[in-house]
């Protein structure tokens, strides 16, 4: 439960993306792709464990939050334990590095702790990020750009510009995911005094947030072949558009807790799917092309 296993396609999506990206330029690297990926994934439930410790103390998790049950706020496990798993995970995902570090060089050494703090600082320290309203930016750096210019550095050694390119459709749905949970807990953060960007914004433009980030990334997922490099294969992402579609009317019209959580493990289900296709798409374009 507080791993939120839901939210972990937002972890391994970016790392299938900058690989199909290596794969293509025929350099895949198979243990610096694992490492990667468990890397990634041990952040992202660092991240998660972090954040149920931290909102606990604060106060945010509150027992009529529309969500499911935190384990801190909920008595389920003593906060020593929680935090004691949140440092056994974040040490992992640092053993994870330090193989990268060994394989691509020192530049990601800086790269892996930028990542491990954000984690901490989104609900932790004196002064969150995520208590100001800047969780979707940082998602989007480090679930976008990060994850898939980093997955395919750590194989190539090269930061070509497609790169991050194929990064912006993986962060917009990233961020998409944190939209839908903060429009959810609006009230409830509200109270509490978690100034997210659901609660600055209200409503109605967090929901239009919500519909055009979707948009947003399905525009930007062709954009490589628009600029000249790959092929209308990238298309293949928008398959599942229809589900996009779907999604975007249940955060548009419904409030209730069941149905937003819904939306909310069907945006990373999104997001899994869509970069699966993506991937497939850049693959059979051949990979980067000058």
């Amino acid at each position: 439960m507080a791993a939120r296993v839901r939210t972990l396609p937002a972890a391994i999506a970016p790392v299938l993306v900058g690989t199909s990206l290596a794969l293509g330029d025929g350099r895949f690297h198979a243990l610096a792709f694992v490492a990667a990926l468990l890397g990634a994934v041990f952040i992202q439930v660092g991240t998660n464990l972090s954040n149920d410790y931290s909102d606990a103390r604060r106060g945010a998790d509150t027992e009529d939050r529309l969500g499911p049950v935190r384990v801190t706020a909920g008595g389920l496990v003593p906060p020593s334990q929680v935090l004691l798993a949140t440092y056994v995970t974040f040490g992992l995902a640092v053993a994870c590095g330090a193989y990268l570090v060994a394989v691509a060089g020192p530049e990601l050494l800086a790269v892996g702790a930028a990542s491990i703090l954000a984690g901490v600082l989104y609900t932790g320290g004196p002064r969150p990020y995520g208590y100001e309203g800047l969780g979707e930016l940082f998602v989007f750096l480090f679930f976008g750009v990060v994850a898939v210019v980093g997955s395919y550095f750590v194989q190539v050694q090269d930061l070509p510009w497609q790169s991050f390119v194929c990064a912006l459709p993986v962060g917009l749905l990233a961020s998409a995911i944190l939209v839908v949970n903060n429009v959810r807990d609006l009230e409830t953060d509200r109270r509490a005094g978690k100034r997210t960007l659901a609660v600055r914004l209200g409503r109605e433009r967090t929901r239009a947030l919500y519909t055009a980030m979707l948009a947003g990334a399905f525009l930007t997922a062709p954009l490589p072949w628009a600029l000249g490099s790959m092929s209308a294969w990238l298309l293949l992402a928008w398959l599942v558009a229809p589900l996009a579609f779907r999604l975007a009317a249940v955060v548009r019209s419904r409030s209730d807790g069941p149905a937003l959580n819904g939306a909310l493990a069907g945006t990373g289900a999104l997001q899994l799917l869509f970069c699966l296709l993506f991937s497939a798409g850049i693959l059979a374009s051949g990979g980067i092309s000058p």
